[in-house]
């Protein structure tokens, strides 16, 4: 008889495989992992063609061949008051999981970023005989080194993309590697400004400002409203400024439209996706802190770093973390080099002022170009390329 928890226990499509080739499990949680995902799985083809691939996919990892056991969205959880509500499911989905992979055994599983989901099944598997790896190392250099300890029983090899998280696992002795990033190897070095602002309806245009509010449906509610009233902020004494924002999603583009309604903003334009071509077209960018930050950085575009969260997290994390910044352009460089707006410091009155400056000094200087090339050179290593030669390297061990 079937128990109430095996009930709960979402059901996974039964796979069949040939015994000869490669078989690799993979979860990816968000957007992001999702596109690093993709990459990694498409560069391990070029080294074994015949790789068979499964785990929990977004779109561009199911167009690179990954058969998906669950969807990507399951994962994509901001903050630490989100994570609390979707717990449960996120439990029945690990368990899922393990048990699909010890009753179909990989020969190497990758964990692609999501730590609190991965790790502790990656520590399962690699318990039960499989080869474990995780790409995209957490914030252990912002809050909760002690995980460094659980990270080390959990996998076999950690794939790092920033060069100071690659120093503080050989402190603790945890196989490592430093790839770079793949985003680093994707946007080019010489952007043309003028072809991206004709393949957006924007020649002729004025100063442009790209707005990115984030993927997340939690991160996009805590951040369109302040940053719809901080464009409106800046028409009202710039009215020729123009703003795009690219939406990562269906869902960012109906919370914009929302946020919008009864108010004519003819110098706003939402895209669907795009948001390299809105950097590309961009005099500087206000952005959610993350991974937008780092795209900006390597367009080398002016920015203006938000970040806000329920109050609870937020009142979490000022007890957890020590970090003078935690914008990524500024923990690269090592200093402030671009400005940082954290929980109710998000307003217009105070972003607005901040943006005008920037465009009045002609946005970028050349000690903050200086600063993005460093930055961009240090990155651009082949990640996707590396990234595949260790994990082939480590089934070959």
């Amino acid at each position: 008889m079937e128990t109430s928890s095996a009930r709960r226990q979402p059901r996974l499509p039964e796979t069949g495989h040939a015994s000869q080739a490669l078989r690799i499990g993979i979860v990816a949680g968000e957007l992001s992992g999702d596109l690093l995902a993709a990459g990694l799985i498409q560069a391990i083809r070029e080294l074994e063609p015949d790789a068979l691939v499964e785990g929990v996919a977004g779109p561009h990892m199911a167009a690179a061949g990954c058969q998906a056991l669950a969807s990507i969205e399951a994962l994509s959880v901001m903050g630490l008051s989100e994570v609390v509500a979707r717990l449960p499911r996120l439990l029945r989905l690990r368990r899922s999981l393990k048990a699909h992979f010890r009753s179909h055994p990989p020969d190497l599983f990758i964990g692609v970023d999501a730590p609190d989901f991965n790790l502790g099944l990656e520590r399962d598997l690699r318990r039960a005989g499989v080869r474990t790896v995780h790409m995209v190392s957490p914030s252990v250099w912002a809050w909760r080194r002690y995980r460094i300890h659980r990270i080390r029983r959990s996998v076999d090899l950690m794939l790092v993309m920033l060069p100071f998280e690659e120093r503080i696992y050989q402190q603790y002795a945890v196989p490592v590697a430093f790839i770079g990033h793949p985003l680093a190897d994707r946007i080019p070095q010489a952007v043309d400004r003028g072809a991206a602002r004709q393949r957006l309806g924007l020649a002729g245009a004025g100063a442009v400002i790209a707005v990115l509010p984030g993927s997340r449906a939690r991160e996009v509610e805590q951040l369109a409203k302040p940053f719809l009233a901080t464009a409106q902020w800046c028409l009202a004494r710039r009215p020729e400024l123009r703003f795009v924002v690219p939406c990562a999603n269906a869902s960012v583009r109906a919370r914009f439209e929302a946020d919008m309604l009864g108010t004519v903003l003819p110098q706003i334009t939402l895209l669907d996706g795009q948001a390299h071509d809105a950097l590309a077209a961009a005099d500087l960018a206000l952005l959610a802190s993350g991974t937008a930050t780092l795209e900006a950085l390597l367009f080398q575009r002016p920015m203006v770093v938000a970040y806000r969260v329920s109050a609870l997290s937020y009142w979490l994390l000022r007890r957890l973390v020590r970090l003078p910044y935690y914008s990524l352009p500024n923990l690269l460089a090592g200093r402030r080099i671009v400005p940082e707006f954290i929980q109710d410091e998000v307003r217009p009155e105070r972003i607005g002022p901040v943006l005008l400056q920037l465009l009045d000094a002609g946005c970028g200087t050349p000690e903050l170009m200086q600063a993005f090339a460093e930055v961009s050179c240090e990155l651009r290593r082949d990640a996707e390329r590396r990234a595949a030669q260790c994990v082939i390297g480590l089934l070959r061990r």
